[in-house]
């Protein structure tokens, strides 16, 4: 049983994969029969119902008859077929032929390749000590012409003048010979030592022609009359001479910078030291002294023969023409020559001289600076010190000079045309790019504003300290203003291209001190109406002056145009108040009891009225000529007269214009006077023919 169980495990599987294998080929022969099917011969057969099995042998018999047809046709083209084989075999043999050339060829390229590499590897060996040699022939050829002296440098440095260009150019070649010769010997070059002896030869040869060569340019500027520029300028065409001294001989190269400092520093004392004093004689006799202050009294008296004091010649507090000196025609102008001013008897200005004086030394520094800066090599704080060692005379002269002058200087205006001398000459500098004389400006600086600053403070005192009591009673401007008016338009002008807030605040006390010695001084009048006219004169006269020489915008003419504004409509009050003050009072009186409603209490005026409209009517010709004519005396000025004659008629007419407005109103327009009235018109056309024209 249990053998039985086996047998059947066994054939289990076996069945179990033979219906597997019978579905497949079930399956498969479905699908051959299918695409049987599908064809298009089958399709036709069937639908035409023909029986396969016929229509299967005539298929056959039709391929038995085409098998036929071509072996028919094989034994017909047999011979060709034969003919075709041979010609094969014949191919065959060819290319078993070609085969075996190409095989020989391929072993003799094989052989030509081997012979290639090897002369290739003969040609990179041939080429590398091509470059080996090549590399050793430059070597040892810089070497040569590096150690070896030319006869031509030699014979040249020994024989040829030193202005020669053949000079100059082996002079070259020698501190390059130089040069190298020393890099070799750092390297332990044992052939250095054969020519050091021969190049230390021409090397002190060089340097004893340069040094009596330089020495010799040095020497010829202390020729008296001499043009020490035109040598100077030569120097520069042998530049390189210093330079060689230099790097070959630093102690000859001391030696001719010590000689060069020294005698041109003593050329630039020289000069200026005798330019100066001839300068200063052409300056104007008289000058500014410590009493020609603004508020000192203009009262002085001289002999017959005496000459005029220089404070009535308001050349003190006058610009005149002297600001011209900043403007960029005279700023730059040739300087003076003392001796053609002394023949011509010119006389100048201390600013003018000024200007002369540091003008030929603004020149003189940027031509020092600039040859000390490319002769002697040196740049920056080196080339200052230089400058410093030649200059140094010649600036502390220059220091001294001002100094003494600055102390006993009186003239603001001299003092404050020097800053804005120095001002654009720093500037002039600063554009050329030498700053030489930078700290010399700045010192300048703080030498002349201290001073302009202490005579301004003067001035202050002195308008501080006047006593208007001893001014006089003339309503006329006074000659404190006068000399205010010139003074601050001189300085306002010259600050008008730079300004500075340091002036400003000088000027703005002492147009304080002076507004109010002004205001002391109308006061000693005992009318209102004469201090008026004083006020009015002097603030007229003053801003004339401002207008006319500074600018409109300045803060003086702004305040003295309001001053003036406002003393001249108190002046026009007063002057409409002894013919028209009742009518003025009334139109003023009638407004206000308008404003707050209160036009009835206007009834009660009807007398007062009636007596103005009369009175205005019968009397405001003769009034307004004999206020013009009252106006025309009490001002010099026929032009601030007449605005004011101008402003009071206006002002007139306006209160007479207001005045027929009053009487419009219900309690006064039934009033029988006002058939008396003046057409408003009427008025203005008669009014305009009081008007003077000048």
């Amino acid at each position: 049983m249990a053998a039985q169980a086996e047998v059947a495990a066994m054939e289990a599987p076996l069945e179990a994969e033979l219906e597997e294998e019978l579905e497949l080929e079930g399956a498969e022969l479905d699908v051959h029969i299918q695409e049987n099917l599908e064809d298009a011969l089958v399709q036709e057969a069937l639908q035409t119902g023909v029986d396969l099995r016929q229509y299967s042998r005539q298929v056959e018999l039709e391929l038995q008859e085409v098998e036929r047809a071509s072996i028919q046709d094989y034994i017909r083209e047999s011979e060709n077929i034969a003919e075709l084989h041979n010609q094969i075999s014949a191919c065959d043999a060819i290319l078993e032929r070609m085969e075996a050339m190409l095989g020989a060829f391929q072993s003799s390229l094989s052989s030509l390749s081997g012979e290639i590499r090897a002369l290739q590897g003969q040609a990179g060996a041939m080429n590398l000590r091509l470059q080996n040699r090549r590399r050793v022939r430059e070597r040892l050829g810089g070497l040569l012409e590096q150690l070896v002296v030319p006869p031509d440098m030699i014979s040249v440095i020994l024989e040829a003048p030193v202005t020669s260009p053949e000079f100059l150019e082996q002079l070259r070649a020698l501190d390059a010979q130089i040069g190298a010769v020393k890099e070799e010997s750092f390297r332990d070059t044992v052939a250095c030592a054969d020519v050091q002896h021969v190049l230390d030869k021409l090397r002190i040869k060089a340097v004893t022609k340069i040094r009596e060569f330089v020495l010799q340019k040095i020497f010829s500027f202390r020729k008296p009359m001499t043009n020490y520029q035109i040598p100077q300028n030569s120097l520069l065409k042998f530049k390189f001479f210093y330079q060689f001294l230099l790097g070959q001989e630093r102690a000859a190269a001391q030696e001719l910078r010590d000689h060069y400092v020294g005698t041109v520093g003593r050329v630039h004392f020289s000069y200026f030291r005798s330019y100066s004093a001839r300068l200063m004689k052409v300056q104007y006799e008289e000058v500014a002294e410590k009493d020609d202050l603004m508020g000192v009294e203009d009262t002085a008296r001289k002999g017959f023969f005496s000459k005029p004091s220089l404070r009535s010649r308001n050349t003190v507090f006058t610009l005149g023409n002297r600001g011209a000196i900043i403007g960029p025609a005279e700023l730059e102008a040739p300087i003076i020559v003392p001796h053609a001013a002394a023949k011509g008897e010119q006389r100048f200005p201390f600013e003018s001289l000024f200007r002369s004086q540091h003008f030929a030394l603004l020149d003189a520094a940027c031509r020092e600076f600039a040859f000390l800066s490319e002769f002697f090599l040196v740049s920056g704080a080196g080339a200052q010190e230089l400058f410093n060692a030649v200059m140094g005379r010649t600036l502390s002269m220059f220091q001294k000079h001002l100094e003494s002058f600055v102390a006993d200087c009186y003239d603001a205006i001299a003092v404050f045309l020097c800053i804005h001398l120095a001002l654009r000459f720093r500037a002039l500098m600063a554009k050329r790019g030498v700053p030489a004389l930078d700290g010399y400006w700045a010192w300048l600086l703080e030498l002349l504003w201290p001073r302009f600053e202490l005579i301004l403070e003067l001035h202050i005192r002195s308008v501080q300290g006047t006593d208007p009591q001893r001014l006089g009673t003339d309503t006329r401007p006074h000659y404190i203003t006068r000399r205010y008016a010139e003074f601050s338009s001189a300085i306002v002008s010259i600050n008008q291209t730079l300004p500075s807030e340091r002036s400003d605040a000088l000027l703005a006390r002492l147009q304080l001190e002076v507004e109010n010695l002004v205001l002391r001084a109308a006061a000693e009048f005992p009318s209102r109406r004469e201090q008026l006219v004083f006020l009015i004169n002097n603030y007229d006269m003053m801003l004339s002056v401002l207008m006319e020489r500074a600018v409109e915008e300045s803060k003086e003419v702004e305040g003295f145009q309001q001053l003036l504004a406002a003393r001249t409509q108190e002046f026009v009050e007063e002057l409409l108040a002894p013919p028209f003050g009742g009518l003025v009072g009334f139109v003023r009186e009638a407004e206000t009891l308008l404003e707050r409603g209160e036009g009835e209490r206007l009834r009660g005026q009807e007398a007062r009225v009636t007596q103005l409209i009369r009175g205005f009517s019968g009397s405001w010709k003769g009034a307004v000529e004999a206020l013009s004519q009252d106006v025309m005396r009490s001002f010099s000025n026929f032009r601030i007269g007449t605005g004011i004659i101008q402003a009071a008629l206006t002002q007139l007419i306006q209160v007479y214009h207001r005045f027929q407005k009053v009487l419009e109103q219900p309690p006064l327009r039934a009033l029988p006077a006002r058939a008396d009235l003046i057409n408003i018109h009427h008025l203005m056309v008669e009014l305009k023919k009081h008007k003077p024209n000048f």
